[in-house]
């Protein structure tokens, strides 16, 4: 059976492609969009010598990429100017936090949502701001969802800006209230780092770990190849500072984060050959491999395989998530909502 492979070595070995043919390049293009890596792709491919329709393919990429780029720190600057009377520190996330920081896992990244990181304290401060003078407004207008979000989740349930058509997302921590892991959001808050124009990131061992938790803690491995390519370029980045690894090992204790760090490691190495350090990664698991092939789990249209398996990791997403009992009346309450 085909997976997604040849996405995984061409993003690791861009050279590799000189020997596909047409029904090659369709696989490998369908696969990289299927898995929001076209951009990435392009821009790997970006000086080799490629067929005509393909260079045509990736420039479109790099254009899109590029417009997402500007259109996301544009979204991060808005929320600034609404956000910056409040005196609070206000933390960019994920993909944005990583091109606003010039970070190498910003290199043609899809970016979707805005999402930010704030003290739980200013969650109400942030909330007001936003709507009353920014001109987002709320996205679910359910009362149960609205509920299910303010007492359980990681976040502020989901607004969108009336003008632009951009969502944002406040987080106060990084996983949900009734997930197993505690990480320490303070921390995180609190060890952030500043950019030029007030705004905050993450620190590097702090990104790993939300990166990691956001993967194995806290989901079904959808986009799981974008994601686990964000952990390696943030490896290649930070893991020759001095105290890097050692700095990463320890937040990630301190975060309850050390299984899915470890876990993200290896993979990284195994899927991306990402240089690593053995003593934070431990050893090989034998679940690794299931979680390979979950996140390889494509065909040559870019379409979903191994359906079992998905169903499984999805399930296992929402075990993680919150306790059996709260999970029956969750579903139970989604399922008589329809």
């Amino acid at each position: 059976m085909t997976d997604a492979r040849p996405l995984v070595r061409a993003l690791t070995d861009p050279a590799s492609t000189a020997g596909l043919d047409s029904a090659g390049w369709t696989a490998l293009i369908a696969m990289a969009r299927a898995e929001q890596l076209m951009g990435t792709l392009a821009h790997r491919l970006d000086g080799l010598d490629l067929p005509d329709a393909v260079a045509r393919i990736c420039a479109d990429a790099r254009r899109s990429i590029e417009h997402g780029r500007r259109q996301a720190l544009w979204e991060a600057e808005m929320a600034r100017r609404v956000l910056a009377p409040l005196g609070e520190p206000v933390v960019l996330l994920k993909g944005t936090a990583y091109v606003a920081a010039g970070l190498s896992a910003g290199v043609g990244r899809s970016i979707g949502d805005l999402d930010i990181l704030v003290r739980r304290e200013a969650l109400d401060a942030v909330e007001r701001g936003l709507i009353e003078c920014g001109g987002w407004e709320w996205v679910k207008e359910d009362d149960y969802d609205d509920a299910y979000y303010r007492d359980h989740m990681h976040e502020l349930p989901p607004l969108i800006h009336k003008d632009r058509d951009r969502m944002i997302d406040v987080h106060h921590t990084v996983l949900p209230l009734t997930a197993k892991p505690t990480p320490d959001a303070a921390a995180m808050i609190a060890d952030s780092e500043a950019l030029d124009d007030g705004l905050r990131i993450l620190s590097p061992p702090d990104m790993i770990c939300h990166a990691a938790a956001h993967l194995f803690a806290d989901g079904d491995l959808a986009g799981g190849l974008r994601n686990l390519w964000d952990i390696d370029r943030l490896l290649r980045d930070f893991g020759e500072r001095e105290g890097f690894w050692q700095a990463l090992g320890e937040r990630a204790d301190r975060h309850e984060l050390t299984k899915p760090v470890a876990r993200a490691l290896r993979l990284a190495e195994r899927l991306y050959e990402t240089p690593i350090d053995g003593d934070v990664a431990g050893e090989t698991r034998a679940a690794d491999a299931l979680y390979v092939r979950r996140l390889l789990a494509r065909d040559n249209w870019g379409g979903e395989t191994r359906k079992g398996l998905r169903l499984a990791f999805y399930g296992r997403s929402h075990w993680l998530r919150m306790p059996p009992l709260m999970l029956a009346r969750h579903l139970w309450t989604k399922w008589r909502k329809g």
